[in-house]
């Protein structure tokens, strides 16, 4: 089940609701979380539910064992326990395959390939729980006694499959304590309608372009780029907008989860936009492999491209999303080492212009799973052996040259900015138009799922 669907909207979303505002008992409250997260995520994942709850059970244990023994050896045989547990989970069903049939063609062996099916948001789960184990053993928060809580916290439907990835020391409290405001039901509805509009009306849009030139047979230079580019929108759209219903839901539910975009686009480096693209991915890396690893203080280089192949690999098991993260390794390398100083020196339109190449480029390696279809287009990209347009890609453009211009626009600041401008100037405005703007982006979103056929989630199997 996904948010983008009449399923959730009429049926799911509304019954969770109801059921979870009957009483204001807090164990009755997560009790309703939990079945009613367990039964999303069942039905998708029927079989890998008890996955969800093994994962959750082993880092309730380690947790309570590290609490005990705090600081002592058995302490830190509970977080071993806990990382080869979880990462080896998430190896052998994300990896496994993956690893076996490279060993097999470069062996010529014929090792059996279990071929798993991915469960879903794995990715996302294994580091959320790895993140309590880790800040029990730093001592950054306190040890969860409650079963039935830690179970909420894991299996919590609104950031359960793509994120973001909410660490347990961030709503600890609110586990444990939390009441939904007025104030805070009415943001969670505008934030949940904001991101159902970002993926219904333009990530679906922009995806279905994409789609359309990316994947013909016979790429020119001109459907090369607005196709990549098309999908460049696509993705953050999809992306961005899942993140807004979460934390949307996350606020009706009485959660406050952290920001996970802020206007990537709008970069002036690739450093820039990796802190504004998926937040908490990033400062995940950052504060449990990066500083670990040394940091800025000890071998920063190596520290980088380590960093950067394991999220490359985090996104997928395929030899694309290694180069992609390589990628932006070598790029991040750059900008540390050979350019830190010249970058602040030149215009920032040019700025701008550079980042989202490179960007741009990137989510062509993110696209193409298969390397043999990335050559293709990158040669024709680069106009290696293909015609400069074609009447496919002047019509493609001619007709969505409208939703390129929504797209740029929608990807900055300044409509927030505008609208904001205008209801400070007018509470009368603010009052009128923002339940106006609810009822008409649910109902426009209602209207496009019924006939749309293309409304796929990009990060849904992570």
């Amino acid at each position: 089940m996904v948010f983008s669907s009449l399923m959730f909207m009429c049926i799911f979303l509304p019954i969770v609701l109801i059921a979870y505002n009957l009483s204001k008992n807090l164990t009755y409250k997560n009790i309703i979380l939990v079945v009613v997260s367990l039964f999303f995520y069942a039905w998708g994942e029927p079989i890998w539910v008890i996955l969800l709850i093994f994962s959750a059970l082993v880092d309730y244990i380690n947790g309570l064992i590290i609490d005990k023994y705090y600081a002592r050896p058995k302490a830190t045989i509970a977080l071993i326990a806990s990382l080869v547990i979880n990462l080896g989970l998430l190896g052998v069903f994300k990896y496994s395959g993956f690893f076996i049939d490279n060993i097999n063609m470069l062996l010529h062996t014929s090792i059996p390939n279990p071929n798993f099916a991915l469960p879903i948001g794995i990715s996302f789960y294994t580091f959320q729980t790895l993140s309590y184990t880790i800040d029990m053993y730093r001592g950054h928060t306190r040890v969860q006694k409650s079963f039935l809580n830690f179970l909420a916290y894991v299996s919590m439907f609104p950031q359960l499959v793509a994120g973001p990835i909410v660490r347990y020391s961030d709503i600890a409290r609110e586990i444990d304590d939390r009441k939904v405001t007025t104030e805070d039901f009415a943001y969670g509805v505008k934030r949940f309608t904001a991101g159902m509009c970002k993926k219904v009306m333009l990530a679906n849009s922009a995806g279905s372009v994409a789609s359309m030139l990316l994947e013909s047979t016979r790429l020119t230079v001109a459907s090369s780029w607005i196709g990549i580019i098309m999908y460049t929108f696509q993705i953050y759209f999809d992306f961005s907008g899942y993140s807004d219903m979460a934390i949307g839901m996350g606020r009706m539910l009485g959660f406050h989860f952290g920001e996970n975009f802020k206007y990537p686009y709008i970069s002036r480096n690739i450093t820039e936009f990796w802190r504004r693209w998926h937040i908490s991915l990033s400062s995940f890396f950052r504060d449990y492999v990066y500083i670990p690893l040394g940091g800025n203080r000890y071998r920063p280089i190596l520290n980088i491209f380590i960093v950067w192949m394991l999220t490359g690999l985090w996104h997928g098991s395929s030899w694309n999303f290694i180069f992609w993260g390589l990628f932006y390794g070598i790029l991040l390398f750059i900008e540390k080492t050979l350019f830190k100083q010249k970058l602040q020196n030149i215009p920032t339109p040019l700025c701008h212009i550079y980042t989202m190449f490179f960007v741009i480029i990137g989510w062509a390696l993110f696209y193409f799973t298969d390397l043999g279809s990335l050559w293709i287009f990158l040669k024709s990209a680069f106009g290696v052996g293909a015609a400069l347009y074609d009447l496919t890609a002047v019509s493609a453009i001619c007709a969505n040259l409208w939703l390129l211009i929504i797209c740029i626009i929608a990807s900055t600041p300044l409509p927030a900015i505008a609208y904001n401008f205008i209801c400070k100037k007018s509470e009368i405005f603010a009052a009128i138009t923002q339940p106006i703007l609810v009822i008409a982006g649910l109902g426009a979103c209602f209207i496009l799922l019924v006939g749309q056929t293309y409304n796929p989630f990009l990060y849904f199997r992570f």
